[in-house]
């Protein structure tokens, strides 16, 4: 699963990067948890324009009674994402790259689980494969909320965890994002272990264990 990232670009990084404009205002985020907001890319509803937008990370099905079922779907299986009655109809049409500099897993070494950080060699950002879902509660304000696609591990994570998110290449970006395409096999094509030449993995301080701590120190490097 993929239970804690990071995202520290800036705005006009991820704006150069993933061409979208008029991107909002985030600061940087060291120890993103579930329920917290995080920062997506998807299809400006009704156009083709590629859209910066914050969703609460856990996806809430529209037809959801009560919006804790968010809590239980941070991920979504690539391999059974279109059976899924949570995931099957945001897959359809409602697909979004969630914007990430770097993920957490957690590695048990004897007794004590070693938390781990995974990023990219080239230290850029990149974008996990994600879902988004619009939710009208009976009283208040509407809730946009997502999921993060996750797979068998590559080689580099297998030693670590069970599962990786979806990592999508760049080139993979506007046929995910597209509203139009509706071709599951082609889509879940996508879904697939990134390869392990890419990214690099290193130990880091169990203060990421508390997702109250949020601060450039949970990215330090320290010996095991």
């Amino acid at each position: 699963m993929c239970g804690r990232f990071t995202q520290t670009a800036s705005p006009a990084v991820i704006a150069q990067q993933f061409g979208v404009a008029s991107p909002p205002l985030f600061t940087a985020r060291y120890n993103i948890a579930p329920s917290q907001p995080v920062a997506a890319i998807r299809i400006e509803p009704g156009t083709t324009t590629r859209q910066l937008v914050l969703l609460r990370w856990g996806l809430i099905p529209s037809w959801a009674k009560d919006p804790k079922i968010g809590q239980q779907c941070i991920n979504a299986k690539a391999e059974s994402v279109t059976e899924k009655p949570s995931f099957r109809a945001a897959f359809k049409t409602r697909r979004c790259l969630v914007i990430a500099t770097g993920f957490y897993e957690w590695q048990v070494q004897g007794l004590r689980k070693q938390p781990m950080w995974i990023g990219m060699k080239s230290h850029r950002p990149f974008a996990f494969a994600g879902l988004w879902e619009h939710w009208h509660p009976p009283e208040g304000a509407d809730i946009e909320s997502c999921t993060i696609l996750t797979t068998e591990p590559n080689e580099l994570l297998r030693p670590i965890h069970n599962r990786m998110p979806v990592i999508l290449a760049p080139s993979a970006y506007d046929q995910w994002l597209d509203p139009t395409v509706h071709q599951a096999d082609s889509l879940k094509a996508l879904l697939r272990p990134y390869p392990t030449e890419e990214l690099t993995v290193y130990p880091v301080s169990t203060l990421v264990n508390n997702p109250r701590h949020d601060a450039p120190d949970c990215l330090e490097s320290v010996s095991v």
